[in-house]
């Protein structure tokens, strides 16, 4: 997915960095990202939703809190409000940037952040919260650090252990992570919520869920995460929770009907990659992009791809239709076309060409199963390949026509 890089100042007086994973085509909502205890950005669960939720249109920001990763401040003396007032400046920045109202995806920690800023980020302005392994009391982050923590409180500061990492804390990291209460803001929130958790997660275990799970009003779903680890750090694992995620953020993003579908023909219109297009059919959607050993995004076939795909689909189509009709015992056709674009080097066929014009050619073998089919009908069935609508059109006197078209289209 085409990745922005961007900063956001906070009323702290510092900046967070975080990283904009755009969709490739149009864009039809917006999401935020807020990740596990003491990771960053680029933990394997934030690049993965983030990244899912771009391939469904939806522009996602994935960010480092406070004092992590390429943040500024001080994560030892932040704590959870903090967070909290990290997730209110980034999801202002995308609120204003996308002028609609976004989801919040949270894991672990992160999940009890998007929990609690619900409200400070405004009712309005949130959609609905996905949460992945979020635990159902704050204070329950305490029990994973290594660390003396009865001297911090009476000494005000002091070094601790946390996932491999030394950090100092101070006195107001602990009282702010204390002082939350967060099923009671769970029981006051009127979204659309959603929690994602593993039964064998050995961090928060799931009854953590299960607590979120009633407190919270409907419209709310759960998703057992079997067998997977808290981080998500098994590739799969953080795949199938991004799916999840991205599939069911669908029914409730106001998404974005900027571009209607064509009344006919297809329109294709740029994306945010470098080559990615989206095209809109009559009733279809997907996206074209280029390779990335060509400096694409590889998030969808090549023009030559679609090209090559006219071609084949309608021979394979012409050929069954053909079958069917003289009730023939046709199990299946299978042809594979490639480009040529320097066919006069290799071609013996071809007569003077008109100056500046270049010889291509489509190559096309064609396969047909039925074991019952004899000779003569195998002959015929390649013989109509070659009175399929594209394949007559491409052999056929084609014009292109073109015309300026309305700016807003």
């Amino acid at each position: 997915m085409p990745t922005e890089n961007l900063t956001i100042a906070t009323d702290a007086g510092h900046d967070l960095t975080g990283s904009l994973e755009m969709p490739t085509g149009l864009v039809r909502g917006a999401a935020l990202f807020a990740h596990c205890f003491t990771c960053t950005k680029q933990s394997r669960a934030a690049v993965a939703v983030a990244r899912a939720l771009a391939r469904e249109g939806i522009a996602t920001l994935r960010f480092d809190f406070t004092g992590l990763g390429g943040s500024g401040g001080e994560f030892g003396r932040a704590g959870f409000a903090a967070d909290v007032s990290d997730l209110v400046a980034a999801g202002a920045y995308m609120v204003e940037r996308f002028q609609q109202p976004i989801l919040l995806v949270g894991h672990s920690l992160g999940g009890a952040a998007v929990l609690a800023a619900s409200d400070e980020i405004g009712t309005d302005q949130v959609a609905a919260i996905a949460t992945i392994g979020a635990p159902s009391d704050v204070p329950h982050v305490l029990r994973n650090i290594d660390g003396d923590i009865e001297a911090i409180r009476s000494k005000g500061e002091g070094e601790v252990r946390i996932g491999g990492q030394e950090f100092c804390l101070g006195r107001e990291f602990l009282e702010r992570v204390e002082n939350i209460d967060l099923l009671e803001e769970v029981k006051r929130l009127r979204k659309p919520l959603l929690f994602l958790h593993s039964p064998t997660d050995a961090i928060v275990g799931v009854e953590h869920a299960s607590a979120l799970f009633q407190a919270a009003k409907h419209p709310k779903s759960f998703v057992s995460l079997e067998g997977a680890d808290h981080l998500l750090l098994q590739e799969e694992d953080a795949d199938f929770a991004a799916r999840v995620i991205a599939g069911w953020a669908h029914r409730y993003l106001p998404l974005r009907e900027d571009w209607p579908m064509p009344q006919e023909g297809i329109v294709a219109c740029t994306g945010h990659g470098k080559f990615g297009t989206e095209v809109h059919t009559v009733s279809h959607q997907f996206i074209a992009d280029e390779p990335k050993s060509y400096g694409g995004d590889d998030s969808g076939p090549t023009p030559y791809d679609l090209l090559n795909a006219a071609l084949g689909t309608c021979t394979a189509m012409t050929m069954k239709m053909y079958a069917d009709r003289k009730k023939w015992p046709l199990e299946g056709v299978s042809v594979h076309v490639t480009h040529e674009r320097k066919h006069e080097e290799e071609c013996d066929h071809v007569e003077a060409m008109q100056e500046g014009k270049q010889m291509q050619a489509l190559n096309r073998v064609i396969s047909i199963r039925g074991d019952a089919l004899d000779d003569e009908q195998r002959a015929r069935l390649l013989e109509i390949a070659d009175k399929c609508p594209v394949h007559r059109t491409l052999e056929g006197e084609l014009h292109v026509h073109t015309r300026m078209g309305d700016a807003e289209i």
